[in-house]
């Protein structure tokens, strides 16, 4: 059964990798679901106030600053062995209210993963497996790139 590790390599591009040797993917029916870590950005105190109608006050941040939904996203993986690079197409139309009040910088994403594997068998039979939603990657999406 596929063991599937995911790692964003760059803005718009995710790395599926198997961890089962030789093993065959026919193909994965992938769901990503991205959300913004407000909680792991340093703000400057230009964007703290900027950022009041979303959050509150910055002393009450600790409480009101958590993570926040950004999007989901359905792709169809084509079949590999090994490892493969795939566009991750996230649409930077969402959250502009959050996006619009930051200074140049990193955003802090964290994307979770679940979906449909097909893969085959040694025997070359094909079999179906799911992927936990408990497969996660992070990563920090450059501000110039949402642009």
């Amino acid at each position: 059964m596929p063991d599937l590790a995911f790692r964003v390599l760059g803005a718009l591009q995710l790395e599926i990798s198997n961890q089962v040797p030789k093993e065959r993917i026919r193909g994965i029916q992938l769901h990503c679901q991205i959300h913004i870590e407000t909680a792991r950005r340093h703000y400057t105190d230009t964007e703290r106030d900027r950022l009041r109608a979303l959050f509150g006050e910055p002393e009450l941040w600790r409480q009101s600053l958590r993570s926040m939904f950004w999007a989901n996203i359905t792709l169809e993986v084509p079949g590999f062995t090994g490892s493969t690079i795939v566009d991750l197409p996230i649409p930077c139309t969402e959250r502009r209210e959050y996006f619009d009040v930051l200074e140049p910088g990193d955003v802090p994403l964290i994307l979770f993963f679940s979906g449909t594997v097909f893969y085959e068998t040694p025997a070359g039979a094909l079999q179906v497996a799911p992927i936990p939603w408990s497969s996660e990657a992070r990563f920090l999406l450059p501000m110039e790139v949402r642009a």
